[in-house]
């Protein structure tokens, strides 16, 4: 089937690519001439495990195109993607207007029948939308192709979101009209051979479910990290709770990890889209409105952490303090709501120094950080420890799990570790010598571990 995928983000590149390899026709397209032109010359905008194999195959095979020309890729295909942001307006809504205008692009350049297809996270009501957009602009001109329009939000988890795509849990499609249900199923098929992933349902349900799966998710880690605030002070271990309450089978044991509070480019605006929705229906959501508020203290516990251990110490003036991890996930080079900024921001106002480092993301954290003398750049982890009074993790890449901490505390000024993903065991780290914290564990600290030892 030949397709168009408007957008070359996370969504619409791994879409366009994933359909590619999937033997299907596919022109990716975008306004952004220096992305589409580094997409040419084989250059991914994005970091995401497995994506540029994929692309630069099937551009090689001549399955895969990028242009920014509307009228060729409208006119090369039956079925029109649209995926492209839709940012948050200031009352926390989603934003549809770059959808509306690709939307608008497709129906000027259109030359017969066209099924539309929203993968945006759009709002209850895009497609209604996007119909009158394109039944307008037809209208207009004296024109009277036929078109659809179908709402086919993607669930994809950055990081792992090729795989997602291709072996996907469900492809929920929202539709009015059974001859495009049956062409979606059809474009879908490959991705079906094991057994039927397609769920049918009408536009405002499809619409929903994307939000409510998000708000879902974000919902039980604000759960677990308020649980985690509650075990500190009753001296329990979140993690040993998680267990208890994960082998419930009607719990399980997914997104129940206390951390530094979520970020990316879901959930928390997913979360505020949703509540922002409710509030145009005048319909009060007590529960959405809490998980955004535990969020939002989460992502600011490890500063005060920090703030409290070192007040006996002069503060955290003049301080040095190694960063472990940026992206607000392992996988991606993403930093969009990022727990590690708002960290960065605290102790950069307190007049401390940052030593920074992230596998995949530091070139894109240079962009988002000015330049500053308490800013300094590092190549790994050791170099980042080197110097500093303490370590703050908060990104669990894989290469953190097994660190060798006996290189890294003789070159370090203090001892103190604040880690923000709970990777290690407390006792553990107070025995090497230590100064633990983590999130909804008591804090190990390493004279205690010595006396104890006694």
């Amino acid at each position: 089937m030949k397709i168009l995928v408007v957008g070359t983000g996370y969504v619409g590149l791994v879409t366009g690519a994933c359909f590619a390899e999937m033997g299907h026709k596919v022109i990716c397209l975008d306004i952004d001439r220096e992305k589409i032109q580094k997409l040419k010359e084989g250059t991914i905008p994005i970091y995401e495990p497995g994506l540029e194999e994929i692309v630069k195959r099937n551009v090689a095979q001549g399955r895969l195109d990028f242009t920014t020309d509307y009228a060729y890729g409208v006119s090369n295909s039956l079925v029109c993607f649209i995926a492209v942001a839709t940012p948050s307006g200031e009352d926390g809504a989603a934003d549809i207007t770059y959808v509306k205008r690709a939307a608008a692009q497709i129906a000027e350049q259109m030359d017969g029948y066209k099924i539309i297809v929203n993968k945006s996270t759009v709002p209850v009501g895009s497609a209604e939308a996007v119909y009158t957009v394109v039944y307008e602009y037809l209208k207009g001109k004296g024109k009277t192709y036929e078109f659809d329009v179908v709402s086919n939000p993607e669930f994809l988890k950055e990081g792992d979101a090729v795989n997602d795509f291709m072996k996907p849990d469900r492809i929920v499609i929202g539709a009015d009209n059974p001859r495009v249900s049956a062409l979606m199923e059809e474009l879908y098929a490959p991705f079906n051979l094991n057994h039927d992933r397609i769920l049918i349902m009408d536009l405002a349900s499809a619409e929903m479910t994307k939000y409510a799966a998000n708000a879902m998710l974000a919902s039980r880690i604000s759960f677990m990290n308020e649980i985690a605030g509650m075990c500190e002070r009753l001296g329990a271990d979140v993690s040993m709770v998680r267990k208890g309450i994960g082998s419930d089978q009607r719990i399980g044991y997914s997104f129940l990890y206390a951390g530094a509070g979520y970020g990316g480019s879901c959930f928390p605006k997913d979360v505020k889209a949703l509540q922002a929705t409710a509030r145009s229906f005048e319909y009060a959501t007590p529960l959405l409105d809490a998980i955004e508020a535990v969020n939002k203290r989460q992502k600011e516990l490890l500063g005060q952490k920090i703030d409290l251990y070192f007040a006996s110490q002069g503060g955290v003036e003049g301080k040095i303090f190694a960063i472990w991890g940026l992206a607000f996930k392992p996988g991606t080079d993403d930093l969009r709501e990022a727990p590690s900024l708002v960290l960065i921001r605290h102790l950069l106002e307190r007049g401390a120094f940052v030593r920074l480092y992230d596998p995949v993301a530091n070139a894109k954290a240079k962009q988002l950080l000015k330049k500053s003398p308490q800013v300094i750049w590092c190549k790994n982890e050791f170099e980042a420890a080197a110097g500093a009074d303490a370590i703050a993790l908060l990104t669990e890449w894989k290469q953190f799990r097994f660190i060798d901490f006996s290189q890294i505390l003789p070159t370090m000024n203090g001892r103190a570790f604040f880690d923000g993903r709970n990777q290690y065991i407390p006792s553990e780290m107070a025995a090497m010598g230590f100064d633990y914290f983590s999130i909804g564990q008591l804090p190990a600290l390493a004279q205690e571990n010595i006396l104890n030892s006694r």
